[in-house]
């Protein structure tokens, strides 16, 4: 990477962060979990960086990809495991990061479990470390903690205007793996369950990102797809288009390019066995010394 794409990439990460942590300080009993999410987003922006892709509270047994539509009137209840999912951008550099709020001291040691294997982690970003030794780290720090890591999620690299590239940054041992190289932009997220350690899609998706652009004939697809074609092939939010066009041509719309595989829905994903998850996450730049970009710091 240049110098100055660097420097964006750690700036888009000191922002998450301190969205991360501005977020976090939001989620309280009672809280209404669609305004704290208009609230890190509006955050985001006044920070001067893009928004990477939606922020996202996933609550007790679901994981990641839960995002309140327009009218969602869920609230945070006294003894949720709240996991918080920030990502911010700078011209397309971007900075991921998410933290576990535990408002039930009973969890203390799952949320613990999860955070451990990031601190872990986190010194193994450095040139020529096989990312399923990471992974193996992981594994061995959740599983000491008497908890399992979920297997089936994982880190990822991160490509401009990009979330989701390669590697990919297992939470478990693997035998095959990639081999990181000086100057790659990754996330590392490791989950802690006292389920099974496997998660499956459960509901409705708010969550999207772009797929195969092709001609599209209903008015109100067409109207949508020119709002989605605004965020640069970013994931987006259901609710962000339900406010600028109203929620029925909002739902009409995204049917129709769902189902014409324009966009691609990202339902919650939730521990099959209904286990309490933990999630803890930072983006890092390889290098000798691994650098953090998602800490909250000037």
């Amino acid at each position: 990477m240049e110098r100055e794409d660097i420097e964006k990439f750690l700036k888009a990460g000191r922002i998450a962060g301190r969205a991360r942590d501005f977020g976090a300080s939001l989620i309280k009993e009672d809280s209404l979990v669609v305004d704290i999410l208009d609230s890190i987003e509006e955050f985001i922006k006044k920070q001067g960086a893009g928004i990477a892709f939606p922020a996202q509270i996933s609550i007790n047994n679901f994981a990641a990809h839960s995002c309140s539509s327009l009218n969602d009137n869920t609230t945070i209840k006294a003894g949720d495991v709240v996991k918080l999912d920030v990502g911010a951008h700078i011209d397309g550099f971007i900075g991921d990061t998410a933290l576990t709020v535990n408002l039930n001291k009973e969890f203390d040691d799952l949320v613990l479990a999860s955070k451990k294997a990031l601190n872990n982690a986190s010194k193994l970003f450095v040139p020529g470390m096989k990312v399923g030794e990471i992974g193996a780290i992981i594994q061995e720090t959740i599983s000491q903690e008497g908890f399992s890591p979920v297997k089936n999620l994982s880190g990822h690299g991160l490509g401009r205007f990009e979330i989701h590239t390669s590697p990919s940054i297992p939470n478990i041992k693997i035998p095959e793996s990639s081999i990181l190289r000086e100057g790659m932009t990754v996330a590392c997220e490791p989950f802690a369950t006292d389920g099974k350690g496997l998660i499956a899609e459960s509901g409705e998706a708010t969550v999207f990102s772009l797929g195969v652009l092709k001609p599209v004939r209903s008015p109100f697809a067409r109207d949508v797809l020119k709002k989605i074609r605004e965020f640069q092939g970013l994931p987006f939010a259901s609710r962000w288009l339900e406010k600028d066009l109203g929620l029925g041509k909002t739902r009409f719309g995204l049917k129709e390019l769902e189902r014409l595989g324009v966009i691609i829905p990202h339902p919650p994903l939730k521990e099959v066995a209904n286990g309490l998850v933990s999630q803890h996450e930072h983006s890092f730049l390889v290098s000798d010394k691994p650098k953090i970009s998602t800490l909250n710091e000037d």
